[in-house]
């Protein structure tokens, strides 16, 4: 029997807490009904003192146990949390403490959506592979630079460190969760009786791009205005530069690290961005809206929405459009 401890704290979104609870309660159930005489699994939920807490939406969640008292586990789960929220307060210290603790006896650490920065606020995740929520991720990697932040994937792993993806990603750790200690005929039941879709592995076909312009210097501020203005034209990386009176080699290192991507990347993803929404709320055709947002090789802006957005312009229409039948 695999234990699954699950941490709640304050302000948390119980969603996912009870969701893996009654999930891995389905699995328990048909994991009898294919035969075995002992559940598969053995979920608590904790808090750093045993109390209960106030999830969002005033909802208690009571503990089993404190973290102290929780002992050993197979996996520990964190959950997420919506905005405003505060990763730099005593608690969450004192639960990044347990997780290194924990994590260094073996244990493996999962964090569902938002609670990935939990994870690296304690610096487990320095230098090892990381999702988030999408909608949070720029925020993310300006924090925490040493994290190898994969923002597009709904769910990555490196050296028994999980984290998923926005809000619904913990259903995708739930089957990874009943492959991982029951077996792939379990986790296929689970997936059908349940309805989770087992072949979605990326965020990035509902991710809107954060262009970032919260920093302080006012030449990118002004590199990225001018962009903005010339979508639709040829422009090149050196003309942008030229435009702010700086050279190519020290525009470029001063773009990432005002706005953490390169200036190619950023203009790529401004034009993708902008042809999403004609794509969303438009009836032009891939042809046209390619022109719009400066590519002359419709090709090549076929080849660049398909790797930024995870699937081609027509998918992508078919699937978001206010105009889909």
């Amino acid at each position: 029997m695999a234990t699954i401890t699950i941490l709640a704290e304050e302000s948390c979104a119980s969603s996912a807490i009870t969701g893996l609870v009654d999930s891995l309660a389905v699995a328990n159930l048909w994991h009898v009904m294919l035969g075995h005489r002992d559940t598969l699994f053995d979920c608590r939920i904790v808090t750093v003192d045993g109390k209960p807490v106030m999830a969002n939406g005033s909802i208690e969640i009571k503990a089993d146990c404190s973290i102290k008292e929780a002992g050993n586990s197979d996996m520990i789960i964190l959950p997420g949390f919506l905005p405003p929220f505060d990763f730099s307060t005593a608690r969450i210290k004192e639960i990044g403490l347990w997780l290194k603790e924990r994590h260094l006896k073996g244990e493996i650490v999962a964090a569902i959506c938002t609670g990935s920065f939990i994870l690296a606020q304690s610096g487990l995740l320095d230098g090892r592979a990381a999702t988030t929520n999408w909608q949070f991720s720029g925020e993310f990697r300006r924090k925490y630079p040493k994290v190898n932040l994969k923002e597009d994937e709904i769910l990555t792993e490196d050296s028994g460190l999980i984290c998923t993806g926005a809000a619904s990603a913990f259903l995708n750790l739930c089957l990874e969760i009943i492959e991982k200690y029951g077996s792939k005929e379990l986790a296929c039941l689970c997936s059908r009786s349940l309805l989770i879709d087992a072949d979605r592995k990326s965020q990035a076909p509902y991710m809107l791009r954060d262009f970032y312009k919260g920093h302080a210097d006012s030449t990118i501020l002004k590199a990225q205005q001018f962009m903005e203005k010339k979508i639709a034209g040829p422009v090149c990386i050196d003309e942008i530069a030229g435009e702010v009176s700086l050279s190519p080699r020290h525009f470029k290192r001063r773009f990432k690290q005002a706005t953490g991507d390169s200036p190619l990347a950023y203009l790529q993803n401004l034009r993708v961005e902008t042809a999403k929404k004609h794509l969303e709320n438009g009836m032009d055709t891939v042809n046209e809206i390619a022109f719009m947002v400066g590519y002359e090789d419709v090709n090549s802006f076929r080849k660049v929405f398909k790797k930024i957005v995870g699937m081609p312009p027509k998918d992508y229409r078919a699937k978001f459009s206010a105009f889909a039948a």
